[in-house]
């Protein structure tokens, strides 16, 4: 008797991706590990900062105008983190997730579905959840982007100060849900927190981007060509009303993923984002966290603060709506498109990954911010909000996925002995673009 074929439709959920895919992945995950506890330490100077005798020189810090004022570019430090230092982030996810749809793993429509959907459901069940605590406030309804967002450098954090052998499949799907997160989170804020359009420096942004695009093309690297035109570029989107942040996606989905002729190795994109992921983790997406984490806890309202109803919606926003909409979504995909889990792996696994996405920070913040007004009382709220909801879903992770550390340690192992019996060669650091090039 002949065994049974496979059934050509399914498709295994956490599988192990390709090897350079993995060797990429594990690169980009020990710069956001580090970038994450930058983040951290410079979030929590801030709040001891501002609930110290001394918070008045964190006010003025914060407050310090600086720039031209004739190009409206006199803004506070504080103003400068969120509009200018996050184009660096996002400019980083843009070229991150062209690439992962270009030439990663997640180019098969197979890989792309499961993190994709995620993504989805962890930021529409979080915007229910704090719609429904808020219905009683209409003017707090704006506010109902801010708990969808998911900070991975300090999800990565987490498991880096958990010690947890949290296996590759499940890291690079966390990651890659994040990235497709930050880019749902980029199309809200263009289009739902945008008041007063000017569409003239808009339409003149294109001129600079369209040049930037045409010489990243030709693959020219020279930053004295380049920078000035990306730096045109955030000004105009600056100048039109558009959060500034969108510049930096847009340069990042204009740069090229893969050479011209096949066989040579990464392209254009991979060397940016090689170049420009130890800047924006370390030092823009901690500068931002510095800025925007140095609430008060007496002018949030002390202890009452939790009460507030912007505060609940937002911590149970990033805490049950992530978790649930991560494996509800997970769910759905097994269900509709006959999926199975991987070997070893269930569904506690996936809560735990859900949990580790609620760690809403960066984004979260940054939305607050564009939702209410910085140093607004319900900003204030919102930072309380978001600070609470992100450790309770990093405390509930940690009991989760250290109860499964056992059998991801096994997992890891397996992974391990197979890829030193394999002797498969390092693609991916023999592929890194050069200096040179």
């Amino acid at each position: 008797m002949s065994a049974e074929k496979p059934d050509s439709r399914t498709f295994t959920i956490f599988g192990r991706g390709s090897w350079s895919e993995a060797r990429r992945i594990g690169d980009v995950l020990r710069t956001e590990t580090v970038g994450g506890v930058l983040l951290a330490v410079a979030a929590g100077i801030a709040l001891v900062w501002a609930n110290s005798p001394w918070s008045a020189g964190y006010e003025w810090l914060s407050g310090l105008r600086v720039g031209p004022a004739a190009l409206h570019l006199d803004l506070t430090l504080a103003q400068w983190a969120a509009d200018g230092l996050l184009a660096i982030f996002f400019f980083v996810a843009g070229l991150e997730l062209k690439r992962e749809f270009v030439a990663g793993d997640l180019r098969e429509f197979r890989r792309a579905v499961l993190p994709v959907a995620a993504a989805v459901g962890g930021m529409i069940v979080p915007a229910l959840i704090y719609v429904l605590v808020n219905l009683s406030d209409p003017s707090a309804l704006s506010g109902w982007a801010i708990p969808t967002a998911t900070d991975i450098a300090f999800a990565l954090a987490v498991l880096a100060l958990i010690s947890t052998h949290l296996p590759t499949a499940l890291r690079t799907f966390l990651l890659t849900l994040a990235v497709v997160d930050d880019l749902i989170a980029i199309l809200i804020i263009a289009v739902v927190y945008t008041q007063d359009l000017s569409p003239i420096p808009l339409a003149l942004a294109v001129v600079p981007l369209a040049l930037f695009a045409l010489l990243v093309q030709k693959r020219v690297r020279s930053w004295w060509l380049l920078l000035p035109l990306a730096v045109a570029t955030w000004v105009l989107v600056h100048e039109s009303g558009v959060h500034a942040t969108v510049a930096g996606v847009l340069l990042g989905f204009a740069v090229p993923v893969v050479r011209r002729a096949p066989g040579e190795g990464p392209g254009l994109a991979e060397h940016f984002e090689h170049r420009w992921r130890p800047l924006s983790s370390g030092v823009a997406v901690p500068v931002f966290a510095f800025f925007a984490a140095g609430v008060s806890i007496a002018d949030a309202g002390g202890a009452d603060a939790l009460t507030h109803p912007i505060t609940i919606g937002i911590a149970l926003g990033l805490v049950l709506g992530k978790a649930i909409g991560v494996v509800g979504a997970t769910w759905l995909v097994q269900r509709f498109t006959r999926a199975r889990m991987a070997d070893g792996l269930g569904w506690w696994d996936v809560l735990g990954l859900g949990l580790l996405a609620g760690i809403g920070f960066t984004v979260s913040l940054l939305i607050g911010e564009l939702a209410f007004g910085a140093g607004s009382e319900r900003d204030a709220e919102v930072k309380v909000g978001v600070l609470v909801g992100s450790l309770v879903a990093a405390l509930l992770a940690t009991v989760l996925l250290r109860a499964r550390n056992r059998v991801h340690r096994r997992i890891s192992a397996e992974e391990q002995v197979d890829e030193n019996a394999d002797g498969i060669p390092d693609v991916y650091q023999e592929d890194r673009p050069s200096d040179r090039e």
